[in-house]
């Protein structure tokens, strides 16, 4: 009788791990946001996107540059809404945000949901017409996994980083690793 439990629990465990583990795992990983379908996504009824910054769009602290520019125009003629969503400060979104003119919430708090659900909110959006891209699993994809909103994640821009991002970033190697192999399998 008492062998019920363990073996009960230890099915629980798995399944809330399997649970867990899709909210770390991305809709789509590609190398960059610059290469990103978005005519194939506006076609497909989504009109808002939230972007993260560092990593995402420019190397860590940067300002916009003229690929940001140019990407954040040609979204804004497709038609969509756009809103940088960050933990930076103020000062930091406000100044990459001078030369694109898009809305933005700076400390969001990612991966809380507010912060989501602030930006769609901003552009008049909802979880089934958004895109969130970003660049980590930890804060970025999870939060908007936990929103329900279909994710991107990219490749950092710099490989050169915080020290607290390099230990999140050895622990999203593992993680990357069980989401290629189940993306390996279902093309199979």
């Amino acid at each position: 009788m008492s062998n019920i439990f363990p073996i009960g629990s230890c099915a629980i465990r798995r399944v809330r791990s399997k649970a867990r583990r899709a909210y770390l795992f991305p809709d789509h990983y590609v190398p960059s946001a610059y290469e990103i379908p978005y005519n194939e996504l506006y076609a497909k009824g989504k009109r808002a996107l939230i972007f993260d910054i560092d990593n995402t769009l420019v190397e860590h602290g940067a300002p916009a540059n003229e690929r940001a520019i140019r990407l954040m125009e040609h979204l804004k003629q497709i038609g969509f809404q756009v809103c940088l969503l960050s933990n930076n400060k103020e000062l930091r979104v406000k100044s990459f945000n001078e030369k694109i003119q898009v809305g933005y919430i700076f400390k969001a708090g990612k991966p809380k949901r507010s912060g989501y659900e602030r930006a769609m909110h901003q552009m008049g959006s909802s979880k089934e017409n958004t895109v969130f891209i970003g660049d980590q699993i930890f804060t970025d994809v999870w939060g908007a996994n936990l929103v329900g909103i279909e994710t991107y994640l990219v490749e950092p821009i710099n490989k050169k980083e915080e020290i607290q991002i390099v230990l999140k970033r050895w622990l999203e190697k593992p993680i990357l690793c069980f989401y290629k192999r189940r993306c390996q399998r279902r093309e199979k």
